[in-house]
């Protein structure tokens, strides 16, 4: 019988962390991660769960004839916050995992 108190003291362990977790995800929703390029001349702003909220573009950057700079710039801030996000997530996310050998899971 005893192996019975061992399983549901560790069922209510997973429910905690299944709560912690659920509560962590939606914290990470609520960040504001910022990413920059050109010295701060495009930025991008993310979620937590990699959402583009904003999307700024200083005026002195809109050149009509280089287009391309700017496309450059805005995919640079958008990858420069998704990485952020990503760094953010396995951080935050990673508290849950650690020594569980689950590669891969955040």
């Amino acid at each position: 019988m005893r192996g019975m108190g061992n399983m549901q003291n560790m069922m209510k362990q997973m429910q905690k962390m299944q709560k912690k977790m659920a509560e962590a995800q939606e914290q990470l929703g609520e960040e504001k991660i910022e990413g920059t390029a050109g010295g701060g001349m495009v930025t991008v702003v993310v979620s937590g769960h990699k959402e583009i909220l904003d999307v700024i573009i200083k005026e002195e950057v809109v050149d009509p004839e280089d287009v391309e700079m700017l496309q450059d710039l805005v995919l640079a801030a958008t990858n420069d916050a998704l990485k952020k996000a990503d760094e953010l997530t396995n951080s935050t996310m990673g508290q849950f995992t650690k020594g569980l050998n689950l590669p891969g899971m955040f």
